[in-house]
């Protein structure tokens, strides 16, 4: 390129000449090919074959500075500073490119000095990946007998197929599955403990709300909302905590094996628990009451937090080796928000105050004998049997439990099976069957048979419950004249516990302020048939009735069940499970319950085949105990 005849200035040839040197180097640099393309990319062809000067520095400057964008000089007209800020950036570009071109050079050295090497590796690797294959006949064999026990399997379980499936086979558990759908279908659940016997639905009850409440306009749970469950049992706290399933853990590079890409890089590999497992849904832990403590403590830190936290020694946040999805565990947590629901069998009384103070409570019934009947029709419809009349009956005097029903029925349907030779109709199971299951499998009726026709001098019957299940307490009583006056002594049952003895000697010090006789002059013995082991002071009337019974020798009705606790006053006062106390009395056929008047809200709605008589004193309980002449009381003897 040419000045024009009209530009004579000096200074402006010099500045010409120099930028014309630069141009140079430049295609010295990249080449000229290089220096074109380079110039086309970045939007400077036609500013570096422009006449202006100002457009060749402009343009020189875009391919200096890689920046398309440039559009001004930087030195706003400066044409002297524009051209020597442009040799210090082909200064430095020149320098890298030295640099990159020895360090290019310095590497192929190496290349050529290790090539040997590098080909005997592959050619190696190349016939250990040819030859030296992990798999031979033995191993073969071995998966295809693998392959072979993946194609065969045994039926589902008898007690799988029998599961309730829908919210119409959940017998009996109307009240607690209407609560329980009532704390969960909301904006705000809560965090749910169940109460109750075995065998009553308490799982299947929780997996079935939560499948009613997805995706309703008034729940929080999503189609997606997971129900993650778990026996309390199983779940263990490792105070070293190397291993806990339940919340989670960190598997360290040496010694408890984290995965090896990580562990070869001394990375800790974080084991997501079963909280982590449960976020957006349902974490079901079954015998919540059997966990340890220490791990329902922490448990109880989580459903505060809604976040569970990592921590381990070999973490480095600096390591720039780290992946980000364990930067972020590690930093960060990870979200646990779910609702917890506690199943136990274990009274209220059992939990942890802490954990029960988090947690709403429902309390599912035990299941009476119409209850079992229908369960037992609705299996046999399941399993695709007939069964005799009485069956279902049958089956509901030795079992007051859905689960434990199925599992007798089954083991009848297959006592009925095994005598069968063609199965050409439906398969009926006939009451023999069942007493055939119950003698193999050694089962006692829930209760026995009372006779409630009687009357009797010294017999009573109590009322009691355990585990949620109501029991009938026979309790005698024998009076025989002291040897001496004032002699008499009292002999008691050990094993019936410390509470019961309380209960007597409550008795007692009534009888004698009530009593025309002196209870000194009488040695008395008193027992509870069956070593029955009473928890609360809930006999303590009981016990009052029978001796008077047995010192008066006026007998008792025996179709009247008795309930409440003695004050030394001579008052009854409350006493728990008034529910199951009562079902026992209608299972056991009797025609009346004696209970404390303060317990008569306690009593179940719509009752009809059993009278309930509630009493404030002993004295209001003798109209209806006792068949003969009442007995005769004197205050203050």
């Amino acid at each position: 390129m040419r000045f024009k005849s009209n530009k004579k200035d000096h200074q402006t040839r010099a500045l010409y000449w120099q930028i014309e040197n630069l141009y140079q180097c430049l295609d010295s640099l990249y080449g000229t090919q290089g220096l074109v393309l380079r110039a086309s990319k970045l939007d400077a062809i036609d500013l570096i074959t422009s006449e202006q000067l100002e457009k060749k520095i402009l343009g020189l400057h875009r391919i200096l500075a890689e920046d398309p964008t440039i559009t001004e000089l930087k030195f706003h007209g400066d044409l002297e500073q524009e051209a020597a800020y442009l040799e210090d950036l082909l200064a430095e570009e020149s320098a890298r490119r030295s640099v990159e071109a020895d360090w290019q050079k310095r590497v192929q050295e190496k290349v050529d000095q290790n090539y040997q090497v590098y080909v005997r590796d592959l050619q190696a690797q190349l016939f250990k990946e040819q030859n030296n294959s992990p798999e031979n006949a033995r191993t073969l064999k071995k998966l295809g007998l693998i392959e072979k026990m993946e194609r065969t399997g045994l039926n589902r379980s008898a007690l799988e197929l029998l599961r309730p499936n829908t919210l119409e086979e959940l017998i009996g558990q109307e009240k607690a599955l209407t609560a329980l759908l009532a704390k969960l279908n909301t904006p705000y659940p809560q965090h749910l403990i169940l109460y109750g016997p075995p065998g009553v639905g308490k799982t299947s009850c929780a997996r079935l709300a939560l499948e009613m409440i997805k995706g309703r306009a008034s729940s929080c749970f999503t189609e997606e909302a997971p129900f993650v469950e778990v026996d309390g049992t199983t779940l263990r706290w490792d105070p070293r905590e190397a291993t806990n399933p339940l919340l989670g853990s960190v598997h360290d590079p040496i010694y408890q094996g984290a995965r090896s890409d990580l562990a070869e890089a001394g990375i800790p590999e974080p084991k997501l628990g079963l909280v982590t497992e449960a976020h957006g849904g349902i974490l079901f832990i079954d015998e919540i009451g059997e966990m340890d403590p220490e791990l329902q403590n922490k448990l109880l830190k989580v459903l505060e937090d809604k976040r569970v936290y990592f921590d381990s020694s070999y973490y480095d946040p600096h390591d720039e080796r780290v992946p980000q999805y364990i930067k972020q565990i590690f930093e960060n947590g990870l979200p646990a928000d779910f609702i917890l629901i506690g199943a136990t069998t274990r009274s209220r009384e059992s939990i942890s105050p802490a954990l029960r103070s988090r947690c709403m409570e429902v309390f599912f019934e035990p299941l009476t004998p119409p209850h079992i009947q229908q369960i037992v029709q609705n299996s046999a419809h399941k399993l695709g049997i007939d069964i005799e009349p009485g069956v279902a009956e049958l089956i509901s005097q030795y079992t007051s439990e859905g689960r434990s029903a199925n599992k007798l029925l089954v083991d009848a349907y297959a006592l009925a099976l095994n005598e069968t030779e063609e199965l050409n109709e439906p398969l009926l199971v006939l009451k023999r069957h069942v007493h055939q299951a119950v003698q193999f499998s050694r089962i006692a009726p829930v209760l026995p048979p009372i006779e409630t026709d009687s009357n009797e001098i010294g017999r009573i019957l109590g009322l009691g419950a355990q585990h949620y299940h109501g029991t009938i307490l026979e309790i005698e009583a024998v009076a025989f004249p002291a040897c001496r006056s004032g002699a008499g002594s009292i002999r008691f049952n050990d094993t019936a516990g410390t509470m019961a003895r309380d209960s007597l000697f409550n008795a007692a010090s009534v009888l004698r302020r009530d009593l025309a006789a002196n209870i000194k002059d009488y040695d008395l013995h008193i027992n509870i048939v069956g070593g029955a082991k009473v928890d609360g002071p809930s006999a303590g009337l009981a016990l009052y009735l029978v001796i008077v019974s047995a010192i008066t020798e006026v007998p008792i009705r025996q179709d009247v069940a008795v309930t409440g606790e003695l004050s030394l006053r001579g008052r009854v006062k409350p006493v728990g499970a008034i529910w199951e106390k009562i079902q026992a009395a209608r299972q056991a056929g009797l025609r009346k319950v004696l209970l404390p008047a303060a317990n008569l809200k306690d009593v179940p709605a719509g009752i009809t085949d059993l009278e309930i008589v509630p009493l404030d004193s002993t004295e209001q309980a003798y109209p209806h105990i006792f068949a003969g002449p009442l007995p005769v009381l004197t205050r203050g003897v």
